[in-house]
């Protein structure tokens, strides 16, 4: 074998190992990796993203898929054997329909106040539905509404977009999938839309930062 063979050979069995290392990095962590954290892990000089979409393509028609989820990177079940790992699960308790309507509401027009929240639902909004979805961990303070009273604003977290498999919160469901899915009536009224959400945690213009009470409360304070 000439110099230049052996020079293929050698990158070829470093980008096995660097493949068997993304592999195992993932299949360890009990949390979803960023590119850079799997980067940090690896010889100087591994294509990171390469290595990423030859172990997706591997796995695709495998019991468990390499997704990406939050901007990063973790093995899930496949979806369509989900249903095998139910029996496992311990009873979840569900979400009354408040907190589904108010996690959509946030998900969809954050940032957003509880009072915006309730003008959105028609009806009051108790203290208790937001500290429930607080507590799963899907919402939080983002910021205060400046506007009298300077109100929180609340939006989604990482771990509601690993929960939901989104990568991003514009991976949600627009109108006319809404509508396909049997989500919709389909008499919806003229004009009706669904808000594209935004991504991104950065404070808005009419966003100031929260105060260092709020980050320290272990509830939520009443709004204004």
């Amino acid at each position: 074998m000439d110099e230049r063979g052996i020079v293929n050979l050698m990158a070829s069995e470093g980008q096995r190992l660097a493949l068997r290392m993304v592999e195992a990095l993932l299949f360890a962590s009990n949390a979803p990796l960023s590119k850079s954290d799997i980067e940090s892990r690896l010889p100087e000089g591994s294509n990171v993203d390469a290595l990423l979409i030859e172990l997706q393509h591997a796995y695709s028609g495998r019991g468990v898929n390499l997704v990406q989820v939050a901007g990063k990177w973790m093995f899930r079940t496949a979806s369509d054997l989900a249903f095998l790992l139910q029996r496992d699960q311990g009873e979840q308790k569900k979400l009354s329909r408040a907190a589904l309507e108010t996690l959509a509401i946030i998900a969809y027009h954050q940032p957003v106040t509880r009072a915006e929240i309730e003008e959105i639902r028609g009806v009051s909004t108790s203290k208790g539905t937001v500290d429930v979805l607080m507590e799963l961990g899907w919402i939080k303070m983002r910021g205060r509404r400046r506007t009298p009273g300077r109100p929180i604003t609340y939006g989604t977290t990482e771990t509601f977009l690993v929960h939901f498999g989104l990568d991003v919160i514009g991976d949600l469901p627009g109108l006319d999938e809404l509508k396909g899915a049997g989500l919709l009536d389909g008499r919806i009224p003229a004009g009706f839309s669904v808000p594209e959400p935004r991504d991104g945690d950065e404070l808005t213009e009419d966003e100031d930062p929260l105060d260092p009470g709020d980050l320290l409360a272990s509830h939520l304070d009443d709004e204004g």
